[in-house]
């Protein structure tokens, strides 16, 4: 296992054995096991954070476990067309980031090892800026239109839940 971070953020290394790995092939992600202290291929703010290079998403034991589900909620969120040509920048406008996030926080909430609370956590220690001042303020008062966004592309059923589906 690897040593917490120094800012306490959960690890990709600290989760319990194969649960990214099943999460990631559920939307038909390929998890990339980058080794330590390599770079991480398409790593959009720098290692350790997770990269996304087509259906690969790189990961080293010391990236940060939201980081690496804030990436695979861009695979989910992004169209098949920027899909295709993924290197690195996910794109997308205001509304799609955050969708983004907000699916990070549904996964988050079911992946063995994390939760909901932690993935709050995580993203304000993280630096996530939300008008509303956090994290769990966000998503419980005012993200209305991230859920109706995800609804409206069919990543999130009308009970809220993830429904494991890429935006076409």
């Amino acid at each position: 296992m690897a040593e917490p971070a120094p800012d306490g953020l959960i690890l990709c290394a600290e989760l319990p054995p194969g649960v990214l790995e099943a999460l990631v092939a559920s939307v038909g992600v390929r998890l990339v096991a980058v080794g330590p202290g390599a770079p991480i291929p398409g790593s959009w703010f720098g290692e350790p954070e997770a990269g996304l290079i087509g259906d690969g998403l790189y990961v080293r034991p010391d990236t940060p476990v939201h980081s690496a589900l804030h990436e695979l909620c861009h695979f989910c969120c992004m169209d098949g067309e920027r899909r295709a040509r993924l290197h690195t920048d996910a794109g997308g406008d205001y509304a799609e980031e955050t969708a983004v996030c907000y699916l990070q926080i549904l996964l988050g909430e079911g992946l063995p090892g994390f939760g909901r609370e932690r993935a709050f956590h995580d993203m304000d220690a993280w630096g996530y800026s939300f008008r509303l001042g956090s994290a769990k303020a966000w998503f419980e008062q005012d993200a209305e239109d991230a859920r109706d966004w995800l609804l409206r592309e069919g990543l999130v059923d009308a009970q809220g839940r993830p429904t494991l589906q890429l935006r076409s």
